[in-house]
């Protein structure tokens, strides 16, 4: 599921009040704007999140009433209310928004319901507008459902990871096998109009048929929308910690790729198109706008502890504590870290970074003579071809997804 990393970079103060550079609003009615909203809690840990999320235990005795899940929501809509200060009187619609964690599913879902209330009440919400929330499979029934549907949820994202018992057992995933799929039925008979499940691959003691049947679970569930990542052991992690002592092994990057290949030939076939390298969709419509908006560098206020946000090239991120995050508001500052003002070259190498990783290619304008030159020499090895969007992008191949990492590192040289 998406989420918040733990950690968060340095950079200069921000402001209590807030406020941002006047040029990074110029031009703002020309870029969409989302939101994007953090629910930092769990009720267990997964032994390999490294998001910014804290069960109850975590949290207990270190912020007291400020960090409790039970008030959480009137202190996101404080956020809220501060990004319509700050942007002032600038009139876009919200074109997204996304709830993630953590277990957003935790909070009552009239809490959820109140919070796009507020972005709602604030600015306004596009008459198209995309609205997610990633939830738990076991935190959510067709009530739940219901409530977030008749609120104004139209998308909403499923924390599967696994069809097969043991794998989810090694994640420390809590939900049964088969709770997902029953969750998409029951999101789509209360009106959802797209669905995604998420899945890893990769996982200590994973077969190829284990993750054949977990595609197959997925096609019989038949969400619009499949997200496919890499299992990325992260220092600090509970899996980590096993890895380190030879209680579980360690996936290789062979058999990644060969679960990507996997992956991909089996959502093919069944009419998922990739439009993102870990993402396929059954249609354009299906595509998750809020992450294009990422992607493609537009503008999101990331609301909740530890968020990240973008607005006209700068970047800021919130403290990453529930307590500080409610402290700060609550003495009518601002909840954030700190921030950074990216340069022109800055933003060229994030836009080779992320557009590269999307169906349409990344312009070769964007390349400089290394970059460009490195660019040919990867359409030479089949890492990148020039089209199917017309001449003058870089677009990558089956086999250079599987290199995008190492592939983006050369062009943005």
């Amino acid at each position: 599921m998406e989420g918040m990393p733990s950690a968060l970079p340095d950079g200069e103060p921000v402001p209590d009040d807030g406020a941002l550079p006047a040029p990074a609003l110029a031009g703002a009615a020309d870029r969409p704007l989302g939101f994007y909203l953090h629910v930092p809690y769990c009720a267990t840990r997964c032994g390999y999140c490294d998001f910014n999320t804290y069960t109850a235990t975590e949290l207990r005795g270190t912020g007291g009433v400020l960090a409790s899940r039970d008030n959480y929501a009137d202190t996101l809509i404080d956020e809220v209310r501060l990004a319509r200060k700050v942007l002032g009187d600038d009139q876009r619609e919200v074109r997204t928004v996304f709830v993630g964690g953590g277990t957003p599913t935790l909070l009552a879902a009239d809490d959820l319901v109140r919070m796009l209330g507020a972005i709602r009440d604030e600015f306004g919400l596009a008459a198209d507008a995309e609205v997610t929330t990633e939830a738990n499979p076991e935190s959510v029934d067709e009530r739940y459902l219901a409530t977030l549907r008749e609120g104004g949820f139209n998308r909403i994202s499923f924390g599967m990871q696994s069809a097969k018992q043991h794998v989810l057992k090694v994640l420390d995933r809590t939900h049964t096998p088969g709770r997902p799929e029953a969750c998409v039925a029951e999101a789509r008979a209360v009106g959802f109009e797209h669905v995604n499940l998420d899945l890893i691959y990769g996982t200590p003691g994973e077969s190829d048929d284990d993750w054949r049947a977990s595609l197959d679970a997925v096609l019989g569930a038949g969400p619009d929308h499949v997200s496919a990542y890499a299992l990325i052991v992260e220092e600090g992690t509970q899996l980590a910690r096993r890895i380190r002592r030879g209680e579980v092994p360690m996936t290789d990057d062979d058999v990644h790729a060969d679960r990507y290949l996997i992956a991909d030939e089996v959502l093919g076939a069944a009419g998922y198109d990739w439009y993102e390298v870990s993402n396929w969709a059954t249609s354009e419509a299906a595509r998750c706008l809020h992450n294009e908006l990422y992607w493609r560098g537009a503008d999101w206020w990331g609301a909740g502890p530890g968020a990240h946000s973008h607005v006209g090239g700068v970047r800021w991120w919130n403290v990453k504590h529930p307590g500080a995050y409610a402290g700060a508001l609550a003495a009518g500052r601002s909840p954030g870290a700190g921030r950074e003002v990216l340069s022109e070259e800055d933003r060229r190498v994030e836009r080779v970074l992320l557009e590269l990783r999307l169906r349409e290619g990344v312009p070769l304008g964007l390349l400089k003579g290394a970059g460009l030159a490195a660019a040919g020499r990867a359409l030479g090895e089949g890492l990148l071809e020039a089209g199917p969007y017309g001449e003058g992008r870089a677009v990558l191949t089956l086999r250079g997804r599987l290199l995008a990492d190492a592939v983006v590192r050369d062009l943005v040289d």
